[in-house]
Parts: C-alpha cells; structure tokens; sequence
C-alpha cells in the first residue's frame, strides 16, 4: 500500500524542486536553477511511469502533476529568463515572463480535457518548453544579440504550447517494472553530473530538447507540402486528428 504513494512523492519531488529553482533564480543563480529544471524533468518522466508500474494511477495523481508541472516548467523557467535578460526589457519583458507559463497553463488544461493519444501530442510539451527555456537561457553570451534573440525563441516556445502541432509521445514506451528501483539511483546520478558540470551539460541538454521542438515544425510543414502535392494527407500522418 506504501509503493502507491511513490508517484505523488516523485510528483511533489518535482514540485519542490520547482520552488527551489524559484529562489535560486531570485538569489541570481540560474545555472543553478536550471539545473533543478532539468532533475525536474526527469521525475516528471518518472512519476507516470512509475504509476503504471505499481497500478497506482489516478486522477488525483493526473491533476497533482500538472500543477507542479506549471510551477517547474512554467513560472520557473520564466524566472530564469526573466532574470538573465528580460529585466531590463522593461514592461514588454514583464508581459513575455507572464506570458509562458500562461501559455503553459493553457496546454495542461487543454491536455487533461482532451483525448489522448498514445502516439503524440498536441502542442509542445510544458515539460519540453520549460527545459528548453531555461537551458537556453545559459546562452546569454554566446548568442548575439542575446536581448532579441532569447525573448524571441522565448515567444516561440510559448507559442508552440498553445499551437495544433504535434510532437511525438515518449511517455507511453514501457520499461520493465524492475527498472523501478532504479530511480533514486537516476536521480542522484543526475545530481551529480549536473552538480558539478553543469553549465556545459546544461548547455548540452539543450540541444536535443531544440531538435524536439522543431521536429514538430519540420513534421507539420512536410505534411502541409505533401497534402498539397496529392491532395491528401501522408499514411505517417494520418489518425492524428
């Protein structure tokens, strides 16, 4: 009966580590904060998971997730950035901090309404958007100009939450139920690598998060570009309505 409870505490693990990623980013260490993003991610990956392994899904724990998810991966996030650069962008950087995790609470509240699919999602993942941003934000100095640079993939991001492309599922790919034991030991070997590497592994976690969200762009132009050479939707393609 104890295991059942492993899924919300994986949740509110998430939860926590949003908070905390919160302060770190007001105290001005958002590397740091990014960091705890990104350990977020990774329970949130775990936490349904591991509920179907142990049959302890519920629609209490469905509807804890998302409102951790739109503290980790939605005001989080926005924090950092709004701290690296959206600051002194006066009150038009107010409006884009505000403006993800509103686009944020917009995709959950979509998401737990809509059907689902075991295939893909509708929108970019909140959990995707928000481990993009606050990676991104770590490219302050490499990007330039950074101050319209960052804010504009800030605003796509938003957008994409909130947009009818979709992205592929990665939730639903089954491990075996043993793997559960090897959370704890995940999670704080990714504390570790993170801890002390972590602006050049956040720097590179970036990356494939990237690839993920302009996947979904390249997917839906390919569509569009083939439905309008035949006059039908690609085989890949279809069901996803």
């Amino acid at each position: 009966m104890i295991l059942k409870i492993v899924p919300s505490l994986l949740t509110i693990g998430n939860l926590v580590l949003g908070m905390v990623a919160l302060v770190l980013a007001l105290q001005g260490f958002t590397a740091d904060a990014a960091l705890l993003v990104v350990i977020g991610m990774v329970l949130d990956g775990m936490d349904g998971r591991v509920a179907r392994w142990l049959r302890a899904e519920s629609a209490f724990g469905k509807e804890l997730d998302s409102l951790s998810d739109i503290v980790t991966f939605g005001v989080a996030p926005a924090l950092i950035m709004y701290e690296v650069v959206l600051q002194n962008e006066g009150w038009a950087g107010l409006v884009l901090a505000a403006l993800f995790p509103v686009c944020g609470a917009l995709r959950l509240a979509r998401f737990n309404i809509q059907t689902k699919s075991a295939h893909y999602f509708v929108g970019l993942p909140i959990t995707a958007a928000g481990g993009i941003l606050s990676t991104m934000a770590l490219y302050k100095n490499v990007l330039y100009p950074a101050e319209v640079i960052l804010p504009l993939g800030m605003l796509v991001l938003a957008l994409l939450m909130v947009s009818r492309v979709r992205y592929p599922n990665f939730k639903k790919v089954a491990f075996p139920r043993s793997a559960v034991v090897m959370v704890p030991l995940l999670v704080i070997l990714v504390w570790a690598v993170f801890r002390y590497q972590h602006s050049a592994v956040n720097r590179l976690i970036f990356i494939p998060l990237a690839v993920y969200a302009l996947y979904g762009l390249g997917r839906m132009v390919r569509r569009r570009r083939q439905t309008e050479d035949d006059g039908r939707e690609p085989e890949w393609y279809k069901g996803t309505k």
